[in-house]
């Protein structure tokens, strides 16, 4: 059992309950969960042969299906076509049986790439999904750790299943909830009062992993990450963030709003920028100016209108981040769909909310 609350955490634990987590677990936050998906990613494009990237393809969509799943190695390794219903985006693990098994919701962006795995590698239905040794798939896990600069044990799967559980829990899903999710035993007698249907669960994780959703894919002009640096002032300070995608976003603020918040290194936030304070900048001189902020990208929309223009442009992380100019100002950039362009804004403009 993969547990880590002491025993008075457990009976008091309840939907809201702020608890922390002791030195001695091994786990990843959610920013190294994402550093080590960027790294897996990395690693499979990195190869020109076709069957290495697809055979390093399975190693990732292995370490995907535990990072959402919570679910043990052996149970993801045992996974069969039918156990993937990519229209209730639910997966089946722990047995065939009802009463052995659950199914786990997982996110959009995972289903797509199930759906287009299992077209490409016509799998037929009552075959194991990956094939792979537990062995080889423990090294490329340590491997990706220790490329990420992370304790190689960072990358034993138990290590993904113990970070899953305190995202689940850090998202206020109830720690019953969690327990039936991720196959765990009940801890105690008073968590053994709790009961949660199916239904209720299925209904409380999708609306945690559509939330996880968000944040991950940024919604325009949205980013949530980690604060990696304070740099403090007399008056005010500058906080870095780092997102999920590995961008850095650097804000102003006051000291009082940076005591007021709680504000430190580790801290989860999300940074907003309003649209109007976002320029845009059409070549790469564009790095030689005084905005904090200079984000490089590609120009997906441009909405002209007589007096404004609405430009999308889409990061090299893929997130999108929207910008309002004059139309004047569009024209005379000659912005076009597809084609380079810089986002630009000062760290004042960045609004900080505590996640």
């Amino acid at each position: 059992m993969d547990s880590f609350f002491d025993d008075d955490s457990r009976s008091r634990f309840r939907t809201g309950t702020h608890f922390s987590v002791p030195p001695d677990v091994k786990m990843l936050d959610s920013v190294q969960l994402a550093e080590m998906e960027r790294s897996f990613r990395n690693w499979v494009n990195d190869s020109v042969r076709q069957d290495v990237r697809r055979s390093r393809r399975r190693i990732l969509l292995i370490f995907l299906l535990i990072r959402h799943t919570g679910a043990k190695l052996h149970e993801i390794l045992e996974l069969q076509v039918t156990d993937i219903n990519l229209e209730e985006r639910v997966v089946r693990v722990g047995g065939e049986g009802a009463e052995n098994s659950r199914q786990v919701e997982i996110p959009d962006d995972l289903v797509e790439e199930l759906r287009q795995f299992l077209a490409s590698d016509g799998i037929s239905p009552g075959k194991a999904l990956f094939r792979v040794d537990p062995g080889h798939v423990r090294r490329k896990f340590y491997e990706r750790a220790e490329s990420c600069g992370l304790p190689r044990e960072f990358g034993n799967p138990s290590a993904l299943r113990r970070a899953r559980s305190v995202e689940l829990l850090r998202g206020n899903l109830p720690l019953p909830v969690v327990q039936k999710l991720l196959g765990h035993s009940t801890p105690n007698l008073t968590a053994a009062f709790l009961d949660v249907s199916d239904e209720e669960m299925h209904h409380a994780v999708r609306r945690h992993i559509d939330r996880e959703s968000r944040k991950r894919t940024s919604a325009r002009n949205f980013f949530f990450g980690k604060i990696s640096e304070i740099i403090q002032g007399d008056i005010q300070s500058e906080v870095i963030l780092l997102t999920l995608g590995g961008l850095r976003i650097s804000s102003i603020i006051t000291n009082g709003s940076l005591k007021r918040m709680r504000l430190a290194v580790g801290t989860f936030v999300t940074a907003e920028i309003k649209a109007p304070w976002v320029f845009i900048a059409a070549t790469e001189e564009a790095a030689a100016n005084s905005a904090e902020n200079r984000l490089r990208g590609t120009i997906m929309e441009v909405n002209a209108g007589r007096v404004n223009a609405e430009v999308l442009l889409r990061l090299e992380d893929g997130t999108e981040i929207c910008s309002v100019i004059t139309a004047d100002s569009c024209r005379r950039l000659g912005l076009r769909v597809n084609g380079p362009a810089w986002a630009l804004f000062g760290a004042y403009s960045v609004i900080l909310n505590l996640e």
